[in-house]
This record gives structure tokens, sequence and C-alpha cells, in this order.
């Protein structure tokens, strides 16, 4: 076919192959621009031995041509066996997850207020990095990782992604009255990037209540920018609220490759019983056909579901006292097929999408002034007091001075903000003496110390000033 673009098929686990087929036979139906081509992923692969769920040739295929259509896959239940969506998302650079949700009533059953919002979601970054490690007998921690550039793009993409379907808000979520220091830079940059978007208004929320809006009142929000964890939740509030949690598709987006999946899992249990709802699966699929370029394509398969979903024609999933008759897997298929070039006329007729390319430039980062300031050092759980572990730095020859002992947060030593907490990581922050530039030469001395005195390290952390600005928190008290 004359124009066509390959995608990359994968089909999937549980009820995936079915649910495939039917949006493989909708979009040749509609005589969309595409070629397929089939890779096997997930439960097979794990089963053969393959910890990944993807073979050598599947990457190959995937990184030719850039374009992955994927139903839901298993991920087996045990330690050794990688999550393939976290691994697509890192390996591909896939940093933003869009995820529309829209209710449908009085067809869907949901609330009552009308739901219309995207949620974009930075996908690379924040506590899904994974990091995490038992630092003692008794702590773990978790490394929440955020940067500059990547809080920069997700928010810059929103706006683009506002400006291009003509949306008229853009809603940050964060915890920044906590987190002052990684969701503070989210914050910030946010409020900048606002700035160069007129026409666009620009708000933001804490994210607990920003949940219980979205859960309460959804009808306020229009496109919503937050970081990774957070992202995630409010995606399947807002969708629960909607009542279309298995009607949802989601776009994974990267400047070289994209991804486009159903929000469901891979439901093994109905598996082969020709009752599965292919609508999930099926919006990704639009999703995709808007991202290259087949915008008309896009909006008669998604004009002929809704006129589907409209004329009261539902599987068993959404199947309500207000359906009209409950339909199989290939029933519901083949009346979609039959519905395509009609239009329907409750719900929200669509019209072909821009064709305008969302664009995303990231500012180079710019050069600061940097500083070493001080020493944080994590104690592994001890015998020892606070005041003990104080006498031993009390004096010392070293450039550096004990200024503070804290636990969770809260000063121990020099002034008990709270009591000491047994078997609880003892960070003991050492700043730099008056007068005395600090260099990292100085961090050996400090832990031959520390060492000699029978203490060991669980954690060190340098700390500097970038041009002036603390680049560390400060313990409640301190």
């Amino acid at each position: 076919m004359k124009d066509a673009k390959t995608i990359v098929v994968a089909k999937g686990d549980g009820i995936g192959p079915e649910i495939m087929e039917s949006v493989l036979e909708i979009l040749k139906s509609v005589v969309a621009r595409l070629n397929f081509e089939f890779v096997e992923i997930g439960e097979k692969l794990y089963t053969q031995g393959v910890s990944t769920g993807i073979s050598k040739e599947a990457w190959n295929a995937i990184k030719e041509h850039k374009i992955l259509l994927k139903a839901p896959i298993t991920t087996p239940q045990g330690k050794g066996y990688k999550s393939l969506n976290v691994t697509f998302r890192k390996v591909l650079g896939l940093f933003a997850n869009v995820r529309p949700v829209v209710s449908f009533q009085p067809f869907v059953s949901g609330s009552d207020n009308k739901v219309d919002m995207v949620i974009v979601r930075e996908n690379e970054e924040d506590l899904y990095a994974g990091i995490e490690y038992r630092s003692t007998e008794s702590s773990y921690l978790s490394l929440k990782l955020i940067s500059k550039a990547g809080c920069e793009r997700i928010i810059r993409y929103a706006f683009e992604y506002a400006k291009v379907n003509k949306r008229s808000k853009v809603t940050c979520v964060i915890k920044d009255n906590i987190m002052k220091i990684t969701d503070g830079l989210f914050h910030n940059i946010f409020k900048e990037v606002a700035k160069e978007y007129e026409g666009i208004t620009a708000d933001s929320y804490i994210v607990d209540i920003g949940a219980a809006r979205i859960a309460k009142k959804p009808q306020l929000f229009d496109v919503i920018v937050t970081l990774n964890l957070y992202g995630d939740i409010l995606s399947d509030i807002a969708a629960e609220v909607s009542g279309s949690v298995g009607l949802a598709g989601s776009a994974n987006i990267g400047s070289e490759y994209a991804m486009f999946e159903a929000v469901h899992g891979s439901a093994p249990d109905i598996a082969g019983q020709n009752i599965a709802n292919p609508s999930g699966l099926l919006n990704a699929a639009i999703l995709m056909l808007n991202h290259i370029g087949q915008q008309d394509i896009a909006a008669k398969i998604q004009n002929a579901w809704l006129k589907t979903i409209e004329d009261g024609m539902h599987t068993v999933d959404i199947f309500n006292s207000a359906s009209k008759k409950k339909l199989s897997t290939k029933e519901f298929t083949e009346l979609v097929i039959k519905n395509l070039g009609a239009i329907p006329t409750q719900l929200k007729a669509i019209e072909a999408k821009s064709s305008e390319k969302i664009n995303v430039q990231v500012e180079p980062i710019k050069q600061v002034h940097k500083e070493m300031v001080g020493v944080d050092i994590y104690l592994m759980d001890h015998q020892r007091s606070v005041e003990e572990i104080a006498e031993i730095f009390k004096s010392n020859s070293l450039n550096l001075v004990l200024k503070s002992i804290a636990q969770r947060g809260l000063i121990v030593w020099p002034t008990a903000e709270a009591e000491e907490v047994g078997n609880s990581m003892m960070r003991l922050r050492f700043l730099a003496k008056e007068s005395v530039k600090l260099s990292s030469k100085d961090i050996p001395d400090l832990l031959n110390l520390v060492l000699h005195n029978g203490l060991e390290v669980a954690l060190l952390h340098s700390l500097y000033n970038y041009d002036g600005i603390d680049g560390f928190s400060k313990a409640q008290g301190e």
C-alpha cells in the first residue's frame, strides 16, 4: 500500500491475542495505511528462560520500525522477572505516558460528572527508577531521582499537547510542601514554562487534594502533568471515576519511538471465552493513528466505536441497565466495522485532529557555581547513645564539624526535637568549619575517624550549595 507505515504488533498474553485480532480486523476494514510485523514477547519468552520477556529479533523489529502496538502481557510472579513495560520505557526513551480519560454517561456507568481529561505522566524517573537498598538490618531506602531536563521535557510536552489539541488548561500535580527540592523543582519549572503559553491557563494542586478533586469534581481538569508515581495513581482514579477503566488506551511517547497499549491487564481468567472487551486496545490504536499522521482514519474508527457504545451494544464488562444487547468480542468487533462511516448523535462526534506534530525542545542546563559545604553520614544500626556518638566528634583536627544528628528527619542532637528511636539510621551532618573551603579530599579523613571509632557507615552524601542555595533538605528543627 502506498504511504503505508509498518508497525510492530505484539499480541500479548491472556486475552491479548483475541483483542488484538479484533483491533487488526477493524484496522484492515477501515483501510488504515499500515503494514504489520508481528513479534513474540511476554509469557512465552519468560517460560523459555528469557528473563526480559523479549527476544533480540523483537528488539530489532521495534528499533527498525519505531512504533509498537502492544496487547497486555503476563509477567510471572516471583523474583528475577523484569517488567517489560518498564524495560520498554527506559530502553526506548519513552518519557511521556499520555492517557486520555473520558466518561460515556449515560451509556457506561460512572461518575455523574462529565470527565474529559488527559493525564500526561513522566515515564522514566521518580521512584520508578526502582533504585532501592536495604541500608541496615532495620532500615530500607528508595531513591526518588528526577532531573531538570526530565521535568522540563514532560512539562513542555503537556503544554504542547494542550496547544495542538486545543485544550485550555494544564494542571501541575506535586507534593512540594514536603518534597521541596524534587517536587519543588518540578513545580518551579512548570511555572516558568507556563509563561510561554499565552491562552492556556496553568494551575497546580498538592497531590492529596488533587486526587480528591479528581474523584469528586473531575470536570475541573483538562490536561494534568505530573511525576511518575502520582501519574500512575491519578490515572487509575480518573479512569475509575469515569467508569471506563477497561475502555482506556494509553500512549508512551519518546523522541524517536512510541508504544501504544490498553491500560488493563491480560486477564488470563477469561482468555479464550470470546467475552473480552477490545475497546482499550482499539483506543490505543486510535492514539497510534493520530501519532503517525493518519488522523482521518483515527476519527472514523473512533466515531464508529462511539456509535456502537451509544447504541447500547456492549460487552459483558460494561453491560448495565441502560444497555440494549450483550455482545461477544467478535460481535462487538463486527458492529464497530458495520458502523464505520457513522457518526454518534448523543456522544460528542470526533473530528480529525490537527496534523501538527508535538515538538519538545529542552533548554540547555545553565552553568551554576557549585560549592561543597558539608557531608551527611548515615550510620548502621548501633548500640551507642546520641551523646556518646556526638562526643567522638567533639574535638577533631578535620575541616568538618558535627552540627546535628537526626533520625527520620527529626533532630535528636544537639537539641531534642524528638526522642531517639532505636534501630533507626542516624544521620550525622558535618559542615565546613568557618573560613574553610571543602573538597572531596576531606571525606577520607572523616571516614577514617568514623571507622576508627567502631561506627559503620550505611550511606554517605556530599552536601553542596548551588549559586548560594542549599542543595539539601534540613531536618525538622534544624
